[in-house]
């Protein structure tokens, strides 16, 4: 089998987008983002209300790029053994031998990862951050490509553990799952009468359309994307805008900042440019650094949210030409 060329990669990451729409409708902005995380190397934290697809959206992704997928459901007695995996005993050998848990995948869909306790919620931390696992004192490296995909529900509160500042910035992006168009409802009620089911994307059309050689190929291609001094100034002016904002109690940090230079580079690439432009940055400052940010208790009461900040940044901030 041919290496995939930069050009054909793109090709299969576009086709891998209008694959996913045969199951997800209404939410190309979500699956732009997992694309440009993938892109990045980077995780993802999905918030939305119950019932508009955040699950079906991964489980989509992972059949149209034949990725290995493994399901979390977090909930409060889960153990952090339970997501890393254990020593197990064997009684044939008489010794210990480790027990992978299902955090060994190439894209982990962690749901509602705010029902569990921070200790379990931490066993994540080394495996987002290193791409590995440490049981008893040694480390097992995780398998690549390797994306966490966690969701949230952004309403209910009672019997949840808000994510720590730490754990949300290890998230590339967070990506808002909206309510549907009415015209986007119309057309997921017309797909379940016609004979739709989300439990089989195979019966739904869903192929693989790109391998991990085509986002091996995209990777390399992303990271000759280049960059303009002006608009390194420019992503470095937006984070540290939102360090001097009156609203916010914690600003965006130079991890951010990275961040948002990573992104803006893939989505540049997806495009079809070999450079960045500030519409680069401007078009992912929000996904990338929504959840960085942290709101004043009285800004927050008087309706803010991090969203209108970066909004506001955006908007005063003069743009490089």
């Amino acid at each position: 089998m041919s290496t995939p060329t930069a050009d054909s990669a793109r090709a299969s990451l576009e086709e891998l987008r209008t694959e996913i729409a045969k199951a997800v409708v209404g939410q190309d902005p979500a699956v732009t983002g997992l694309v440009v995380a993938l892109l990045c190397r980077g995780h993802v934290l999905l918030e939305g209300v119950p019932g508009v697809a955040k699950t079906l959206l991964v489980r989509a992704l992972s059949t149209a790029l034949e990725l290995d997928t493994k399901r979390i459901q977090f909930t409060p007695d889960l153990m952090p053994s339970d997501v890393t995996g254990s020593l197990v005993y064997d009684t044939r050998s008489a010794e210990f031998s480790f027990q992978p848990g299902p955090v060994f995948t190439n894209l982990l869909l962690a749901d509602e990862i705010n029902r569990t306790p921070p200790k379990t919620q931490a066993s994540l931390l080394e495996a987002m951050e290193e791409r590995q696992v440490t049981v008893d004192g040694t480390p097992r490296p995780l398998p690549e490509p390797f994306l966490v995909a966690a969701t949230q529900n952004p309403m209910e509160y009672e019997g949840t553990y808000p994510l720590p500042e730490a754990q949300l910035d290890r998230f590339l992006l967070k990506l808002t799952v909206s309510l549907p168009a009415r015209q986007d409802e119309i057309d997921i009620l017309t797909r379940h009468a016609s004979g739709f089911s989300p439990r089989d994307l195979n019966a739904a059309g869903l192929r693989p359309v790109a391998s991990a050689a085509d986002l091996e190929a995209a990777r390399d291609a992303v990271a000759k994307t280049t960059v303009s001094p002006e608009v390194t100034g420019y992503i470095v002016d937006i984070c540290r805008a939102t360090r001097e904002s009156p609203s916010l109690s914690l600003g965006v940090s130079p991890r951010g900042a990275t961040a948002l230079l990573s992104t803006s580079r893939a989505w540049a690439w997806l495009t079809g440019r070999d450079y960045v432009t500030p519409d680069d940055v401007k078009a992912l400052a929000l996904p990338t650094l929504r959840h960085r940010v942290h709101l004043r208790p009285e800004a927050e009461m008087e309706g803010v949210t991090a969203d209108s900040v970066i909004n506001a940044v955006l908007a005063h901030l003069p743009v490089p030409r």
